[in-house]
Formats: structure tokens, sequence, C-alpha cells
């Protein structure tokens, strides 16, 4: 027997459909190959169009695992493997590990790691895989190590010769001399920074800043349009008050050029917001989903480019009113498919879904599920399949447990 939230998600994926079968779509409950405790699920679709879905997984009182699994074209999940086991990985809602496959095949994990005392004493570590996950190399780290300070928030862009790696670096405005404890290294202004990793080995070159002063804890995406990357990051001004609103660079002739704001919003903030964009890109097209609060008013939006993120038309507002943020994104059957947490009553959330047209019309937003406003149900994520879409998301609970649901077309 289902237990009764399961129940009621599919309930509400039952009547979200109806607004969308003039699209021929429909959404359904899907297996997932976490086990009980899992939380933290992240996404990712390989060149062939197998699914690497990653999590964090409790083992004991002082013990998690990063694991993944592969689904196959035909929907079926390989058993799940263990990228590391440890009891010095830094759990976090907002700041979690994914895995990405390679034009090669290779699997490149990233984690964060704790590397000192301090509440924000953590670095990332990263270990590929040659055998699909059954081995994993040593760990390394895209930045300096040893520096007690926060690094995180990566997103791992597959290249032709590798991958690109993307990540907020809190190292260059520490002293590397100097031991950090409690909250001080916190708020301190993080760098936006970018390495590479090499198609023979999983070894780093040289470390290039992007930008110098960003927002300390909001995701980065990366997406790979005709011309070049692209990244996306909330910024942060050095004036008083602060504006952080989100910005895009270009690597433009092997140079990241100045980030530029996607939208002026003006979001005048002097705290992190948490709350990071995401990018997706084809051919010339990059489209940027993302969460403002600006003139107290929450917002999750869309843009489109047609010139490869040089220009930005104006945003499509993508939420039902109150929404939490938390946006996933993927551009699928010519337009933007926006996710994010919308809040209910009380501390209720609902994890959401819309589509956003290339001539800035929406349709109607569908429930993917119920969820919680809390922390913990931390980010859904989502990514493409062959005919549709894969969402999943953390219920949760003591156990927390991972669920979700495919967006697909109708036969």
């Amino acid at each position: 027997m289902r237990p009764p939230v399961i129940l009621a998600a599919l309930a509400l994926l039952a009547a979200g459909c109806s607004a969308e079968r003039s699209h021929r779509y429909t959404l359904a409950e899907a297996s997932v190959p976490a086990g009980p405790t899992a939380a933290e699920p992240n996404l990712f679709t390989a060149a062939d169009g197998r699914v690497v879905m990653s999590w964090i997984e409790r083992v004991d009182s002082t013990t998690h695992a990063l694991r993944i699994a592969i689904r196959g074209t035909d929907g079926s999940w390989s058993e799940p493997r263990d990228v590391a086991r440890r009891n010095d990985f830094w759990l976090n809602w907002a700041d979690f590990p994914s895995v990405a496959m390679l034009a090669d095949g290779r699997l490149v994990a990233h984690w964060p790691q704790r590397n000192g005392a301090g509440r924000y004493a953590y670095e990332v570590r990263m270990a590929e895989s040659k055998d699909e996950g059954r081995s994993w190399s040593e760990s390394l780290t895209p930045h300096q190590p040893g520096i007690e300070a926060e690094h995180g928030f990566v997103s791992i862009l597959p290249t032709d010769s590798g991958a690109m790696v993307v990540f907020l670096d809190g190292g260059n405005n520490i002293d590397p001399n100097a031991h950090q404890h409690g909250d001080e290294e916190h708020g301190v202004p993080m760098t936006l920074s970018s390495n590479l990793w090499g198609a023979a080995a999983l070894t780093p070159a040289t470390k290039r800043v992007i930008d110098s002063r960003v927002c300390d804890c909001c995701q980065t995406s990366a997406a790979m349009s005709a011309r070049g990357p692209v990244v996306v990051f909330r910024d942060r001004t050095d004036t008083k008050p602060e504006v952080r609103d989100i910005a895009i660079t270009r690597l433009v002739d092997g140079q990241w050029t100045a980030a530029t704001p996607v939208h002026a919003d003006n979001w005048e903030v002097d705290f992190c917001p948490v709350n990071g964009p995401m990018v997706q890109a084809y051919g010339d097209t990059v489209v940027v989903a993302w969460f403002t609060g600006a003139r107290d008013t929450a917002k999750v939006q869309v843009a489109f480019s047609y010139d490869a993120g040089a220009s930005f038309g104006a945003p499509v507002r993508v939420d039902d009113g109150s929404p939490a943020g938390r946006v996933g994104l993927q551009l699928f059957d010519g337009a933007a498919y926006v996710s994010w947490l919308e809040r209910g009553s009380a501390d209720s959330a609902f994890v959401k879904l819309r589509r956003v047209n290339r001539d800035g019309t929406r349709d109607a937003s569908i429930v993917v599920s119920p969820s919680s406003g809390a922390r913990s149900s931390g980010f859904p994520r989502m990514t493409r399949l062959a005919d549709g879409l894969l969402l999943a998301w953390t219920i949760p609970g003591q156990p927390s447990v991972v669920k979700a649901a495919t967006y697909r077309r109708s036969e």
C-alpha cells in the first residue's frame, strides 16, 4: 500500500495534467534507486541519453554515503553504487554533491568535505570513475587545498576535452596561514572561479578567477552554447546597500567576459538568499531562470537570449504568487520548462512546473508534488529525457526519502 503522501501526490499529479493536455504530456510517479534515509538528489543527462542520479544516504549515526545509479534509455536503473562513504561530508540542504558523465563515458563527482573546525570550513573534493561507478580515483580539489574557508556550489560542464568546473571560492579572501573559527569566515565575499579537468586524468589545471566578488552561498550554473560556455551566478556589488542580482559571463576567445546582469532586478539585500539561478543552452538560444525578492516581491523569472547570452529579452514571471524559489530549468520541445517551490499555507509547499514558450506566453502551472517550505526539503532537480523530463526531490522527515516523477509525451 502506498503511503498517504504518495497518494496525495498522485492525486495532484492527475489534476495538474488536465491543464497540459493540449501538449499531450503525462505526469507520473517514477521509480527511484535511492533507499530510505536518502536526500539531496541531483540529476544529469549524458550525451547518450542515460541519466545519472546522485544522492546522499545516511549509513549510520556518523557516516553518510554519496551514491549514484544510472538510468538507461529504457527507464531501468542500475544497481546503486558508492562514490564515497565518509563521516566528514559537509552536509547541507543547498550545497550538495553532483555527478556528471563526460563525452568519453567517465563519471566525474564532486562533494563538499570538511577541512577544519569552523562552521563553514570545507572544501570541494572531486574524483572520477572509468567503470560506471564501480571504482573511483583519489579525490582532488579544484582550488588550493588546506584553506579553512567556504568552497562549493559547483557546476560541472562537460567539454570536448574533459570538463569545466565552476565553483565559489572563499579561499582567495582568507589568509591561508590563519585558522578560521566560528562564523567569521561566512559572509566574506566569495570569488567565482573555474578550472579544467583533462581528458587523460582528473588533474587540475590552473584555476582562473571569473569574478572577484559574488554572493557567498547561491548555486552556480553552466551551459554550453554554440559559441562556448556560459555561467550564471548571483553577483554582489561593493556599494551600500548591496545589490545581488543574477549575472552571466561567457568564455569568448579564451577569456571570461565581465559579468553583466541577466536583468536589472536591483534586489537590495545585505545577506545571501541561498537561491541560485539555472541556465540551459541550445545553439545560440540561452535561457536563464532565477528567484528575486526585489521591491519586497518574491518572484521566479525566466529570460531568453538568442545571441548566446550576450543580451536577454524582458523576463517572464513564472511563479503563482508565493514562491520560495529553488528553481530548475530545461529546454524541451521548443520551450523552457521551469520548476520551483511554491509556498502553501503554514509550512507547506509544492514542487511546481510551468512551460514558458519562446514568445513569452505561459501555460498553466502543474503541481508535481506536495513538499515543505523547510530547508530540509532541499532543491528539486530536473533533467532531460528523450521524450520529456525527469524530476527528483526530497520529502523531509525521519527518515527523509527521495521521490521522482516523469513528464513525458503521451502516446
